[in-house]
């Protein structure tokens, strides 16, 4: 495989990656005994800032703080997020959910769940700032017809 290919792809093939370790920290523990583990499916963003995981869980209950963007897909099992405003949301295989950085949630994992995690670190605010002004100023200077959508590669006719 090229070094690019490394970079961009961890895993290829239709069988499932190895799962390694990834212990929980006891502190965040509230039942149970949870075995975590994670397997880097891809790490090669242009920018860094983004990775991709799949992560499997057994019966546990535990409480999670999201120090990254995260979106994930449950592949197998189930869990149960509780909010800390009281919200719950039972996702089963399936299930899409989308964690902003800074948000924590209680995790109730009644058996086993499995699913693929798209983690994103975001830029710091002063960073965003700087790049909103240069877009700014970048559209004063070359004006467009209709604004650029990084979505383009999916659409359909």
């Amino acid at each position: 495989m090229s070094e690019t290919a490394q970079k961009i792809h961890w895993h290829l093939g239709p069988e499932l990656p190895e799962m390694k370790d990834c212990p929980l920290n006891p502190a965040l523990i509230l039942a149970g005994a949870p075995r975590t583990r994670l397997a880097m499916l891809s790490d090669g963003s242009t920018d860094a800032s983004a990775f991709t995981v799949m992560w499997d869980c057994t019966a546990g209950r535990f409480n999670w703080f999201y120090s990254i963007d995260e979106t994930f897909y449950i592949l197998e099992g189930a869990v149960t997020v509780t909010l800390p405003s009281g919200e719950v949301h039972h996702l089963v295989a399936g299930s899409s959910y989308f964690f902003g950085r800074g948000t924590t949630a209680q995790w109730q994992v009644d058996s086993y769940v499995r699913k693929i995690a798209f983690c994103h670190e975001p830029l710091s605010n002063k960073v965003f700032v700087v790049k909103r002004a240069f877009r700014a100023l970048r559209r004063i200077v070359q004006p467009r017809s209709a604004p650029e959508r990084l979505t383009k590669m999916f659409e359909t006719t």
